[in-house]
């Protein structure tokens, strides 16, 4: 879907986790709409960024499980851009090929993934919480219709996408009276490269199980991404969205 607004004009986005998919059409989004956007990813920015406004974007490699490195990216960004008025933490993933069933999985995947999932949306919001306190802002975490679900030789991933769930809704709360919004977007089955490496038989059996019939692209999640961070979603705070063709409803 193409933007024809400029509502976030002015306004400084924060992305982590940009280079490709949810996080990159999530910073192509705020772009279109005027925003000043700042982006990091463990990956260099390609081709795709080539043509983005010199002026309103900035981006970085950097690994966001690293805390010097989320000092940095949050420095520059406001040395460029000014204050943060909306954070994206979008960066997280599963176990992927160490992913196994519980009673075979071991502790030091479970660790990654609560890191990289779980323990640097709550560094990042750290970093921002303080400024937004006096200005506001949006924050919008990253969680997973599998926390919900409980897919199957998940349970470390579900787990840290459920810890995103509470940790947006507590967040909410304290930000609350201070003019700030928190809420989690929760995607189920998105094309994007990790879904490219599965075989067809698998991804036929996700769309047999998701009632929509399909597997959604990373533009469907961006637009709720925008939503949330605009003054339209005002009045909404400590929800987390599913979007997931009906895979999980509540």
């Amino acid at each position: 879907m193409t933007a024809t607004t400029q509502r976030f004009a002015g306004k400084t986005v924060m992305i982590t986790g940009a280079a490709h998919g949810i996080g990159a059409a999530t910073a192509r989004r705020f772009l279109a709409e005027g925003a000043c956007v700042a982006a990091i990813d463990r990956e260099e920015f390609g081709e795709d960024f080539a043509d983005r406004p010199a002026g309103r974007w900035f981006s970085t490699a950097g690994d966001c499980t690293e805390m010097e490195t989320l000092l940095e990216f949050h420095s520059r960004t406001v040395a460029l851009f000014g204050p943060i008025d909306i954070l994206f933490n979008n960066v997280g993933q599963s176990g992927r090929e160490r992913a196994a069933p519980f009673h075979e999985s071991i502790e030091e995947v479970w660790r990654f993934v609560l890191e990289v999932s779980l323990l640097t949306a709550m560094r990042m919001s750290r970093l921002v919480a303080p400024a937004m306190r006096e200005r506001g802002g949006r924050i919008i975490n990253m969680s997973s219709d599998a926390a919900f679900v409980g897919d199957a030789g998940l349970a470390d991933y579900a787990a840290a996408k459920m810890g995103v769930v509470g940790f947006t809704r507590a967040l909410a709360r304290e930000l609350a009276p201070h003019g700030v919004t928190v809420n989690a977007v929760a995607p189920g089955a998105i094309r994007t490269r990790a879904h490219d490496r599965l075989t067809p038989s698998v991804i036929e059996r996700i769309k047999a199980t998701t009632p929509a019939g399909f597997i959604a692209e990373p533009e469907d999640v961006a637009g709720i991404v925008a939503f949330l961070a605009s003054e339209e979603a005002r009045y909404v705070t400590g929800q987390t969205l599913l979007i997931d063709g009906g895979r999980w409803m509540t």
